[in-house]
């Protein structure tokens, strides 16, 4: 009986030996394997940073594995030797789904590292800046994310209903600036509460968005609009986000004032002015500031950038046909124009450093395929130096002197500048932030 039980019992620890041992040579291979994205996010330049990204407390940190799982990109977080570690920093884009998915809460996102700052306009929790009335949400407070924008819409109008600000029938409760996913999403909630509201931008409807190429896709999940509830998008492109929300806006029977770009906000003892470019003047108790970070293009400021054959946006690819093409830039938004334009266009890629760091994974593997079948030239190390009708002037690295390229079009997509004469003038403080603590709404 004895030796029965012992056999039972060294079985059933052999089995047990055999499953740990499985187990851990599974957990070893699977850390090789992130290991070696590690070392390839190192070689391509997407490991380190770039603004928003995770930062994992190790010590509050169970490895349940559920920031991966939850995380729409993949590859930004993986577990080696049983802790979570970043991957692929840099291509982060603030979904915020690891932070939510931590059973722990050893998740916090952040903008900027010790190294790296980024300029932010101070806004307290509830999305009020230093002057009080005057409120920012979305992409200037650092949240690029259509579906966190549109939160962040709402979330400071709700904030301004509730401040019991004082209300005058004779001018506006609020005026929106901006009209992209913020401004959109504010603009129903102050329907929801019957303000007497105004939205303005100085382009279209859509703002960011609206400068994205037509097929773009700009939304992989569902959101909620308020006074419409939860929208059902997947793979949304950007023509399809713009319908939606032109009938959700008729639906409530909102008007964009679009085209109206405001030069300058004043206090005026207990109310704003907002001043368009028009020369017209809004008076409003509180202000939302819902626009994008890139108040205007970054300029090269190279000889013949003011020819009209240099845009600083592509609207329509579809439209752009047998053309020679000089495409500026190394971001998403370049490469997204370039392969755009590669099926009816000859189209030349110029980058400035030597890699594409920061590139979506679906991104670069359309490159890579683009320029293994010869749709786009692809020069790095290059500047463009100088633009005239017929040509383009680059100088590279690897020839001593300045290549003249024949040339119809050139598309510069070098970012943007912060509007940040534009917010001092408001009184609105900003200030470099070297790894800030986004204070996410839930």
């Amino acid at each position: 009986m004895l030796l029965e039980q012992i056999i039972i019992y060294g079985v059933v620890g052999g089995f047990c030996l055999i499953v740990v041992y499985v187990y851990l040579r599974g957990q070893k291979k699977a850390s090789q394997r992130v290991e070696a994205k590690i070392e390839k996010a190192i070689q391509d330049g997407t490991f380190e940073p770039v603004s928003l990204h995770p930062v994992i407390d190790l010590g509050t940190c169970i490895k349940s594995g559920g920031c991966i799982e939850a995380c729409p990109e993949k590859d930004i977080i993986g577990i080696v030797n049983g802790r979570a570690t970043l991957v692929n920093a840099s291509l982060c884009i603030g979904h915020g789904a690891c932070f939510h998915a931590c059973p722990v809460e050893a998740i916090t996102l952040v903008i900027g590292t010790e190294k790296r700052g980024v300029d932010l306009p101070h806004v307290n929790q509830n999305f009020e800046t230093n002057v009080r009335g005057i409120y920012i949400a979305g992409e200037l407070g650092g949240m690029g994310l259509i579906k966190n924008s549109v939160e962040q819409g709402e979330a400071a109008v709700e904030s301004i209903v509730k401040s019991g600000f004082k209300r005058n029938k004779d001018i506006y409760d609020l005026i929106i600036i901006g009209a992209g996913p913020a401004g959109i999403s504010a603009s129903l909630t102050a329907k929801k509460h019957n303000l007497n509201f105004l939205t303005v931008d100085q382009d279209s409807l859509g703002g960011t968005v609206f400068n994205f190429p037509r097929s773009k896709i700009v939304m992989t999940a569902p959101m909620d609009l308020p006074l419409d509830g939860k929208v059902k998008v997947y793979n949304t492109s950007k023509t399809e986000l713009l319908s939606l929300w032109q009938m959700v806006l008729a639906k409530n029977n909102i008007k964009i004032r679009e085209n109206t770009k405001v030069e300058g906000i004043l206090i005026d003892g207990d109310h704003f002015n907002v001043m368009t470019l028009k020369g017209e003047t809004f008076k409003t108790k509180n202000v939302l500031l819902a626009i994008g970070r890139r108040g205007s293009p970054r300029k090269l400021g190279i000889p013949g950038e003011s020819l009209e054959k240099v845009a600083y946006r592509l609207l329509e690819p579809e439209n752009v046909m047998n053309k020679r093409v000089i495409v500026v830039g190394g971001g998403d938004s370049a490469i997204e124009a370039a392969l755009s334009l590669a099926d009816q266009n000859k189209v030349i890629i110029s980058y400035r450093s030597e890699a594409f760091s920061r590139l979506k994974p679906q991104n670069r593997k359309n490159l890579e395929s683009a320029i293994g079948r010869g749709a786009v030239e692809v020069k790095l190390k290059s500047n463009l130096v100088k633009i005239e009708q017929e040509k383009a002037i680059l100088e590279e690295e690897s020839t001593p002197e300045p290549v003249e390229i024949e040339n119809d079009m050139v598309y510069i997509f070098a970012g943007g500048e912060l509007p940040t004469q534009f917010l001092q003038k408001a009184g609105v403080q900003i200030s470099k932030r070297f790894g800030y603590t986004v204070k996410k709404h839930n």
